[in-house]
């Protein structure tokens, strides 16, 4: 069966939080992987974006679900700084790894660039073979992505003989 999914393009950050290495797709390669694009100062990633993501952190299995927070400056930039950072993701009690996307001048960062990101909040869902499987801007309903993410694990244990 040929697949019509796309590979998704590597998360590309400048430093990393709350991890001592940095996250590469391809090794969590056999691992869904929640992909939430956030800024310190949005106010739909600060009360819905993240407490979702950190909910599925919190929640699902890293065996099946690994949640990545990707900090993408595409304006304020004076004021998101990696002190900032570091303060926000400590106030807001964020414990899965977090990078800082790689800026590329004035524009917008490298990250956001490849996966064609709109803004932010952005929820993007990448399935255990690397590929882009769902990419949403705002907010999304926690029975939408837990649907999806259980659909896609469902997928994966079915491809590897794991459901009969």
């Amino acid at each position: 069966m040929t697949s019509t999914f796309k590979n998704a393009p590597a998360i590309i950050a400048e430093q990393w939080y709350n991890t001592h290495q940095a996250p590469d797709l391809n090794q969590l390669r056999g691992r869904m992987v929640v992909l939430e694009a956030f800024q310190m100062l949005c106010p739909g990633c600060v009360q819905h974006g993240l407490p979702q993501v950190q909910r599925i952190h919190d929640v699902f299995s890293r065996e099946d679900v690994m949640v990545l927070g990707l900090h993408t400056v595409f304006e304020h930039h004076a004021a998101m700084t990696p002190v900032s950072l570091v303060a926000f993701l400590q106030e807001y009690k964020v414990t899965f790894p977090v990078g800082v996307d790689k800026a590329q001048g004035v524009g917008m960062p490298v990250t956001m660039s490849a996966y064609r990101m709109q803004g932010t909040p952005t929820l993007v869902l990448i399935d255990g073979q690397g590929r882009l499987r769902n990419q949403w801007l705002g907010v999304v309903p926690d029975l939408i992505v837990g649907a999806e993410l259980m659909r896609l694990i469902l997928e994966r244990r079915h491809d590897n003989g794991e459901l009969r």
